[in-house]
C-alpha cells in the first residue's frame, strides 16, 4: 500500500507542476488543457482559474520542494518540450541503426539517404497534421464539458472523434497490430543481439529470460513517467551508432568489396519500405502531446528528432556498407560482420538497454487500449492497474517465442500496417475533417504563413504524402515484401529453438 500511496503522490506532484507551469506560460489553450485535472463532464468552470497565479504562488511552489520531490521531478515527471524529445528519439532510433548497413546494400548510397530525408520530411508533415487534429479534438471536447479527468487521449480517439466510429475501429486496429509486432520484435532483437555475445544458450532460451525481465514495466503509469528511460535510450542508441561508425572505418574495406546496390527490384523496395519503417513511431505520438505540458510544441521536438535520427544512422549506414559492402546482404544485423571486441560488447549491451526502453514505450499505448477495454483506465488504484497489465506484456512474450522469424516480416509490417498508421491515414483524415468551409473556418489553427495561408496547399501536400506511400510503400513495397516472405518460408518454424543460428546441436 505504501507504493500505491506514493505513486498517487507522484501524480499529484505531476498535476500541480504542469498547472504551475502552464500558468507562467500565458497559453491558454494548454492551460485549459493540463488544468483537466479540475474539470468533470459537464463542468464548465474557467480552467484557467484553476491554476495558481504565477507572480504570487509559483515560486513559492519551487521554493518549497524537499530533495524527494527535486529527484522525482528530476527523473519522474517529463512534460517538457525537450523530454518529448528524448521520448520520440529514444522510440524512433533503435534496431533500425543495425539493420540499415543491410538496407544501404540493397538500395544503394544515393537511394539510401534520399529516402531517409524523404521519409522523414514525410513522417513530420503527419505529426504536424496530427497535432492539428488532436488540439482540435480537444478544443471541441473542452467546449463541450466532456473533458475526463485522468483519460488519456490515443491516437485512435483522434482520429475517431473528428472522422466518426469507422475511423476510430480503423485507426485502432492498424495502430494496434503495428505496436504489437513492434514490441515483439524489440524481445526477439534482444534475444538476437545477446547471442552474439554469448552463444551458450540459444536464443529461445534467451527470450525466456528477457520476456521475463519485461514485467516489470506495467509499474510505470504514462510517458510522463520516462525522462530517465527515454534519456537512457538516446544515450545507448548513440554509443551504438558511433562504435558502428569507428570500428567501420578503423577496419577499412574488405578485400575485393563490392557495392552493386541497387541491382535487383525485389531488395530494392524491400530496402526502401525497411526505411519507411524506420520513421513509424507515430503510434505514440498523442500519449507523448497529452504527456506534455504544452502540446502544441510536439511538432517541433519531432523535427529535432528526425534530424538527430539522421545523425546516428547516415553515417553508421554508410561507413558499414563503405567497408563490408555486398556481403550485408547476407547479414541483416551488422553485428554479424562487425569483427569481436570489447566495444562490440559493450555495444550489444547498450542496444539491448535500448531495446528494453523502446518495449516499454511501444507497449505503453497498449496498455491503456487495455485498461479502458476492461473499464480500469479511470480507477485511481495504481497497484490494481499494474497488475492488470500484466497479461499484455505476457501476450508481447509469447508472441516472441512463437514466431522468432519476425525479421523476414519486418518489411511486411512497414508495407502493410505502418504506411497506413504513420503516413496514410493521417493525410486523409486532415482533408476528410476540413474539407468543408465551416470546418475550415472554425479550426482551432489556421494555415501558417509558411504555407501562403493557404489550404489549398494544405491538401495538395497531404494528398501527395498519401499517394506516394500508398504507391511505393503500400504497393511496390507490399509486392517486394510478399516475395521475400514466400522466397524464405521454408525457414520458418514456430516455437523455433535457435532461428537462424549456425547449425549445431547446442543450437538446435
Amino acid at each position: 500500500m505504501a507504493a500505491a500511496t506514493d505513486a498517487l503522490q507522484v501524480e499529484s506532484t505531476a498535476t500541480n507542476f504542469q498547472a504551475a507551469d502552464l500558468a507562467a506560460t500565458g497559453d491558454e489553450f494548454t492551460s485549459q488543457e493540463h488544468c483537466n485535472s479540475s474539470i468533470t463532464a459537464g463542468d464548465t468552470t474557467d480552467p484557467a482559474t484553476v491554476a495558481p497565479d504565477p507572480k504570487s504562488n509559483l515560486i513559492g511552489y519551487y521554493s518549497s520542494w524537499g530533495w524527494k520531490e527535486i529527484v522525482k521531478a528530476s527523473v519522474w515527471h517529463g512534460g517538457s518540450w525537450f523530454d518529448a524529445w528524448l521520448t520520440a528519439v529514444a522510440a524512433q532510433v533503435g534496431s533500425v541503426i543495425l539493420t540499415f548497413p543491410y538496407t544501404f546494400s540493397q538500395v544503394g548510397y544515393k537511394f539510401g539517404i534520399l529516402f531517409q530525408f524523404v521519409y522523414g520530411a514525410f513522417g513530420c508533415w503527419t505529426v504536424f497534421l496530427l497535432s492539428w487534429m488532436y488540439a482540435e479534438l480537444k478544443q471541441r471536447k473542452m467546449l463541450q464539458g466532456t473533458l475526463q479527468k485522468g483519460h488519456i487521449l490515443q491516437y485512435h480517439e483522434v482520429i475517431g472523434g473528428l472522422v466518426g466510429k469507422w475511423g476510430h475501429y480503423i485507426t485502432k486496429t492498424f495502430i494496434l497490430l503495428s505496436l504489437t509486432f513492434g514490441c515483439t520484435l524489440q524481445l526477439i532483437a534482444c534475444s538476437s543481439d545477446v547471442y552474439y555475445l554469448n552463444s551458450n544458450w540459444n536464443k529461445r532460451q534467451w527470450l525466456y529470460l528477457f520476456g521475463a525481465l519485461a514485467l516489470p514495466c506495467v509499474l510505470i503509469p504514462t510517458l510522463h513517467n520516462f525522462r530517465i528511460l527515454s534519456f537512457i535510450g538516446i544515450v545507448t542508441t548513440s554509443i551504438t551508432s558511433a562504435y558502428m561508425t569507428t570500428a567501420a572505418l578503423k577496419h577499412g574495406q574488405i578485400p575485393n568489396v563490392k557495392h552493386s546496390a541497387p541491382d535487383n527490384m525485389v531488395q530494392f523496395f524491400s530496402g526502401l519500405t525497411n526505411i519507411l519503417f524506420a520513421f513509424g513511431s507515430h503510434g505514440i505520438c498523442v500519449e507523448i502531446m497529452e504527456a506534455m505540458w504544452k502540446p502544441k510544441n510536439y511538432k517541433y521536438a519531432y523535427v529535432c528528432c528526425v534530424l538527430y535520427t539522421y545523425l546516428l544512422t547516415i553515417p553508421n549506414s554508410t561507413s558499414v556498407y563503405w567497408a563490408y559492402g555486398d556481403i550485408l546482404l547476407h547479414n541483416s544485423n551488422a553485428f554479424g560482420v562487425l569483427p569481436p571486441s570489447t566495444a562490440r560488447n559493450v555495444s550489444i549491451i547498450a542496444m539491448i538497454a535500448h531495446q528494453y526502453v523502446a518495449l516499454m514505450l511501444n507497449i505503453t499505448p497498449i496498455f491503456h487500449m487495455w485498461e479502458k477495454a476492461i473499464g480500469l483506465h479511470l480507477s485511481p488504484n495504481y497497484l490494481l492497474k499494474s497488475f492488470a497489465r500484466v497479461p499484455v506484456v505476457c501476450l508481447i512474450w509469447f508472441l516472441a517465442l512463437a514466431i522468432p522469424f519476425f525479421g523476414p516480416i519486418n518489411s511486411m509490417m512497414g508495407a502493410f500496417l505502418i504506411s497506413f498508421s504513420v503516413y496514410i491515414i493521417p493525410s486523409l483524415a486532415f482533408i476528410y475533417v476540413y474539407r468543408s468551409k465551416a470546418a475550415r473556418e472554425a479550426s482551432v489553427w489556421k494555415p501558417p504563413k509558411l504555407f501562403f495561408h493557404n489550404w489549398f496547399t494544405l491538401f495538395c501536400i497531404s494528398g501527395f504524402v498519401a499517394t506516394f506511400v500508398l504507391v511505393i510503400g503500400f504497393g511496390l513495397g507490399g509486392w517486394a515484401s510478399m516475395t521475400n516472405f514466400v522466397r524464405q518460408i521454408n525457414t520458418f518454424g514456430f516455437f523455433q529453438a535457435c532461428y537462424q543460428c549456425p547449425v549445431t546441436g547446442k543450437a538446435h
